[in-house]
């Protein structure tokens, strides 16, 4: 199933079930017709506001012998705040603080229920779905600070989108990023280096998961810089494609 979140014109946000090219507005009055929105026509919002984003560095082997780097022996966790957050189509804006703004795909992954301490075991339960993620990154402003908050944490930095996605399997799934048209990152998360439900299963025992919370699963090989004006695209197999322009 694809969900959506979006606004048909106004300013309140609703909730939609995707089928093609159209958006079925859910909505409590189960009494009365469903009112259908072409897709073409409406806002898409970020499928979800998460109460925390939980990203992982380093977690994909290609990336990790693209950086010549061991591979870590236990899920490197980071943060970016939800303020981040932004929709499909919304602009990336580069600050000016930074000189080189880059690009990295992700696999995000949406939880749908309180979790603390979850069994690797049980930890698909505790999933609602899955979205693209950009997690944009200020890169030498990560060097400068020698830790990545700031770098990580500029408004816009987090495109999600376009739509929430359940019922796939996270293990198996191409994952691409395009600039401006060209293939810049490709892989599949087979290549993980930590799954999905031993993210959960780490996460979950150093902090509370909440309803809504979204973990990041780490980038690709290719990773590479954003310029003003450039179009960004992550696109996801069986999730969707994820498009901001640059700013």
């Amino acid at each position: 199933m694809k969900i959506c979140r979006f606004t048909p014109g106004g300013v309140i946000p609703r909730w939609g079930v995707v089928e093609g090219e159209t958006v079925y507005e859910v909505s409590y009055n189960h009494g009365g017709p469903l009112i259908a929105h072409d897709l073409s026509e409406i806002n898409l919002l970020p499928p979800v506001m998460p109460g925390k984003v939980i990203c992982v560095g380093l977690n994909y082997r290609d990336h990790a012998e693209e950086m010549r780097q061991d591979l870590p022996e236990e899920p490197v966790l980071f943060l970016k705040p939800p303020s981040a957050v932004i929709g499909p189509g919304k602009p990336v804006i580069c600050p000016q603080t930074s000189r080189r703004v880059d690009y990295e795909a992700e696999l995000a992954v949406v939880m749908s229920k309180t979790a603390r301490c979850i069994p690797a075991a049980d930890a698909c339960r505790y999933i609602l779905g899955y979205t693209c993620a950009n997690d944009i990154t200020a890169r030498d402003l990560q060097a400068k600070d020698g830790q990545w908050t700031r770098a990580k944490s500029f408004d816009t930095f987090l495109p999600l989108g376009p739509y929430l996605v359940s019922g796939l399997d996270p293990d198996n799934l191409d994952i691409s990023l395009y600039l401006n048209g060209e293939r810049k990152q490709h892989s599949n998360t087979s290549r993980l280096i930590f799954t999905v439900p031993r993210l959960i299963n780490f996460i979950s025992s150093v902090m509370t998961l909440e309803p809504g919370d979204v973990i990041l699963t780490g980038t690709p090989a290719g990773v590479g810089r954003l310029n003003r004006g450039d179009t960004v695209e992550v696109v996801i197999e069986g999730v969707g494609r994820l498009i901001n322009p640059v700013k």
